[in-house]
């Protein structure tokens, strides 16, 4: 049951960080001009990129649809937890999730539970030599993956919402903006940000967006730069299509412009955890409940904290030991109590996952000090003979 409690998040962050930069050289290296002129090469995209087996178009429903798209099970931890945020928010309208098949069946099942529908799409797989010598592009199976929210045309209005926001406050009114709404990006304000947009549902833009990827790629090698190609017209023609910031803050900008934040914080109603650190893989005392942002980001924490509550509440007590990767891990977690032996060896397991990825404890069991005393232990022999040198 839907609470009849509005959630409204704590703030009150007192940290500073610079804005983001976009790397211009990336850029140049990714950057790519006119190719695939071929209609057979466009034909062979659009059976590529065709919605999986049983998932066809259904008819229209005019109802609207909050969208997002999950790759594998790591981000489905996110959009799990973006749908119980809608959900705490009152929303009236429907929940969709498009899986790819990375996503494992037991993850699915899990979607199944809180999600209205769960829609497979095929994507271009990286592994897949025939294809990619076909395309010679394996970063536009992600694009054209997200594409396919267009291709859900019995809706009649849409919001995509990228599988690391979180909603913080009912923000159905989105649904009275028209295509392309979106919010400035914080690095570049002329383009919007791609994580969170208002769309129509419609074959004939879903077929012009797979030509124009086509025919002239994306300038960032992603959706954010084929989206904003498409839709130029969003920075000039009509201010009535830019969504106010408080619909998309990236995370960053709670240290970047901090008396902004403290002036207009509380109205926030999406945030947007951008970049590396994205919320599930961060270090996490399952004693206390506390997320420990890495060095550099704890201006996160609150909003970080507030994401952790929502999983610890809603998705942990629903996850099962026999899923993969971090879903597994997470269902052994006991939360709230002294740890045990197993318990402290799951948590090894996974700052190793955190640390893989770039997410490294530097402040606390991952600090110089701890690393140099488990260096000395390593090297140190027995009791009673001589050190290694």
């Amino acid at each position: 049951m839907r609470p009849n409690t509005p959630f409204r998040p704590p703030f009150g962050v007192d940290y500073v960080l610079p804005w983001s930069q976009m790397n211009a050289d990336w850029l140049t290296r990714h950057h790519h001009g006119l190719f695939w002129q071929s209609g057979e090469l466009y034909s062979r995209l659009l059976d590529l990129f065709s919605f999986g087996a049983g998932e066809a178009d259904c008819g229209k429903t005019n109802g609207n649809a909050w969208v997002t798209l999950v790759t594998n099970d790591s981000y489905a931890l996110g959009a799990l937890v973006l749908a119980h945020s809608l959900i705490r928010a009152n929303t009236i309208h429907n929940l969709v999730v498009l899986v790819t098949p990375g996503v494992t069946s037991s993850m699915r099942d899990q979607l199944r539970t809180i999600f209205n529908e769960v829609k497979e799409v095929n994507v271009l797989d990286s592994k897949d030599e025939t294809n990619l010598a076909l395309l010679s592009r394996p970063e536009l199976g992600i694009t054209f993956t997200k594409l396919h929210c267009w291709r859900l045309t019995q809706y009649s209005k849409c919001v995509f919402l990228d599988a690391d926001t979180l909603v913080l406050q009912n923000c159905d009114e989105l649904f009275d903006r028209e295509e392309l709404s979106a919010a400035p990006d914080a690095g570049w304000p002329d383009c919007f940000n791609s994580g969170v947009f208002v769309y129509t549902p419609s074959l004939d833009t879903f077929n012009a967006l797979v030509q124009f990827a086509v025919s002239q790629g994306s300038f960032d090698g992603g959706d954010q730069g084929l989206l904003n190609q498409f839709f130029s017209d969003w920075a000039s023609q009509d201010i009535g299509r830019h969504l106010p910031f408080i619909y998309n803050m990236c995370s960053s900008a709670t240290y970047s412009y901090l008396p902004a934040y403290k002036q207009f914080g509380e109205l926030v109603k999406i945030v947007h955890f951008i970049g590396p650190n994205k919320p599930w893989l961060l270090h996490f005392d399952t004693e206390t409940r506390q997320v420990r942002p890495p060095p550099g980001v704890e201006h996160l924490h609150t909003l970080l904290q507030i994401w952790w509550d929502f999983f610890c509440d809603n998705v942990h007590p629903t996850l099962s030991p026999t899923m993969a990767g971090l879903a597994g891990a997470f269902a052994q977690m006991t939360l709230g109590v002294s740890r045990s032996l197993e318990q402290t060896a799951l948590e090894e397991h996974m700052r190793k996952h955190a640390w893989e990825h770039g997410n490294a404890d530097y402040m606390g069991v991952d600090s110089f000090d701890n690393i140099w005393k488990k260096i000395c232990e390593t090297l140190s022999t027995k009791d009673g003979e001589d050190g290694v040198y």
